[in-house]
C-alpha cells in the first residue's frame, strides 16, 4: 500500500470536511466546492492502491491539488485584510479558500517530493 495514496485520501477527507463544514455554517452551495475536490482526491487515492493505476492516479491527484490551489489562492490575498480587522466580502469564504489553498499547496509539495524520490529510485535500478 502506498503512503501517498493514504496521504491523498487524507487530503481528500480534509477538503471534504472543509466543504461540508462550510456549507453547514453558511448554507451557501459554493461552500461545497472543496468537498467536490475532496471526493475526487479520495477516489484517486483509492485507485492508486492498485499498482497498475498508481502512477496515473497520483499524477491526476497532483493535478487536483494544483487546480485546488489555483482556484482558492485568491482567498490568501484577502486573508491579511480579514485578520487585521478590515472589511472583506464573505469572510467565511476567505477563510475556507485560504485553508484550501494551504492544504493544496502542501499536498502538491509532497507529491513533487514523492515523484522526485520515485524517479531517483527508478534511475538506480
Amino acid at each position: 500500500m502506498s503512503s501517498m495514496s493514504t496521504l491523498t485520501m487524507g487530503y481528500g477527507a480534509l477538503l471534504t470536511a472543509l466543504g461540508v463544514g462550510g456549507f453547514a455554517a453558511t448554507s451557501a452551495p459554493t461552500a461545497l466546492i472543496p468537498a467536490g475536490f475532496g471526493v475526487v482526491a479520495i477516489g484517486l487515492g483509492l485507485l492508486a492502491r492498485q499498482e497498475r493505476y498508481r502512477m496515473h492516479a497520483m499524477h491526476a491527484s497532483a493535478m487536483v491539488g494544483v487546480l485546488g490551489f489555483l482556484g482558492s489562492a485568491r482567498g490568501l490575498a484577502q486573508l491579511p485584510t480579514l485578520l487585521s480587522g478590515g472589511d472583506v466580502a464573505r469572510p467565511p469564504a476567505v477563510i475556507a479558500q485560504s485553508v484550501m489553498a494551504v492544504l493544496s499547496a502542501g499536498y502538491v509539495a509532497l507529491c513533487v517530493r514523492s515523484f522526485i524520490t520515485a524517479r531517483r529510485a527508478a534511475a538506480r535500478t
